[in-house]
């Protein structure tokens, strides 16, 4: 029985080598293809103040996204040649991960504790003050510590698998969450509108700050702002997907906190009016951002297809996999929860002996599914590509 196994195991290799090693005509090759020193420092956009901000491209810009582009391209081709090649993408070592983890790891808690002490602060002094801005602000606030909480709980409840009752995973919980959560701060963000829409309306109390008041607000206010300033600063030396997210918060906090504090002193300083103005200001950029969290978090809910930049690099990637690969029928990839699931479907000799085939596209799902962006790999062998579609009935 060993033996046996064993010797399943040589040939298994024996098959994997013939792919990568020997001759190599059969393949696609990008080493040759390099962009030059001249356009990739035109990748680097120029600033260009307010066009940037309305998203007006001149011809500069234009050029520098197409290179940018080309670039991107072939990175994914020489990390798609490392994957068929070696059987693994090229990285940092064990030590290095390890140790970017536990960075990673102190940052995402740093967050947590800040915007749970920095929330407590701006209840005080949304009471102390009673300013409707104030309290949209610190709304904002409860909207971080709620969102990190279900991040949590989703990525716990992802890592804690159930192959009987979930037999293709916990992927979809977080944007489900996310979902659930989001609705609930569209009702409280809606809730602060009517409440200053009604205070603009029927309320005759004058907003007046006393100096004591004065100074706790805008000490808390000025603290809780540059504390964020610092963390948004910390937060951007990452790059994992998670801690930038985190770093895109704290930024939209030190604008809600600046904007709050303004609108709160102009309206003890110039008219009443500024407050509920504020309020609804903040309230609106609230449920926007929320709103543009959902739409994204719907595509991954419903199977969005991947970008076709990713589906080149997975199509480079199953066409150099082995030399039998007579055609590439069908590449799919899209959205299931945060990850990906691919559909492969690839053309073989007609006459090939069914291990064989087997060993080739059983390798090629292995490796697709040891790209970080994808849970899943199903791949199709066939012996021609005249017939129609596979699942044809979903796409008609």
């Amino acid at each position: 029985m060993v033996e046996t196994v064993e010797l399943q195991g040589e040939e298994q290799r024996s098959l994997l080598s013939d792919s990568s090693n020997g001759d190599r005509s059969w393949r696609l090759n990008f080493e040759g293809f390099q962009i030059s020193s001249e356009h990739t420092e035109k990748q680097v956009k120029p600033s260009r103040g307010l066009y940037d901000c309305y998203g007006v491209l001149g011809q500069e810009d234009n050029i520098a996204e197409y290179y940018q582009q080309q670039v991107e391209v072939l990175e994914g081709f020489t990390e798609m040649d490392a994957l068929a090649e070696r059987g693994f993408i090229p990285g940092m070592s064990k030590e290095e991960r390890d140790k970017l983890a536990r960075s990673e790891t102190f940052a995402i808690r740093l967050s947590n504790v800040a915007n749970m002490v920095l929330f407590i602060a701006k209840v005080y002094a949304s009471i102390r003050s009673g300013s409707l801005a104030i309290i949209a602000s610190t709304l904002d606030s409860l909207l971080d510590l709620l969102s990190g909480f279900i991040l949590w709980f989703t990525a716990f409840s992802m890592q804690t698998p159930n192959p009987y009752q979930y037999p293709i995973g916990k992927k979809r919980m977080q944007p489900l969450g996310i979902l659930v959560f989001a609705s609930v701060m569209a009702t409280l963000g809606l809730q602060i509108i009517l409440e200053s829409i009604r205070t603009l309306i029927y309320s005759d109390n004058a907003f007046n700050l006393t100096n004591e008041q004065e100074r706790w607000v805008v000490g808390i206010m000025l603290s809780v702002t540059l504390v964020k300033f610092l963390l948004m600063i910390y937060c951007r030396t990452f790059t994992n997907e998670i801690i930038k997210a985190y770093a895109q918060d704290h930024f939209f906090d030190v604008i809600t906190n600046v904007i709050g504090l303004i609108a709160a002193l102009l309206a003890n300083y110039v008219d009443d009016w500024m407050d509920p103005v504020g309020a609804i200001i903040l309230a609106l950029y609230t449920i926007r951002t929320w709103s543009m969290t959902v739409l994204e978090n719907v595509n991954s809910l419903v199977g969005k297809s991947a970008a076709p930049e990713y589906l080149q690099k997975l199509t480079y990637l199953c066409w150099n996999h082995h030399k039998a690969v007579r055609h590439i029928d069908t590449v799919r990839a899209y959205t299931f929860g945060s990850h990906y699931f691919v559909e492969v479907d690839i053309v073989l000799p007609a006459d090939m002996q069914l291990q064989e085939a087997h060993d080739i596209g059983e390798s090629l799902q292995e490796k697709l599914e040891l790209l970080p962006e994808i849970e899943r790999a199903f791949v199709h062998l066939d012996y021609e590509y005249s017939h129609k579609p596979e699942h044809a009935q979903s796409h008609s």
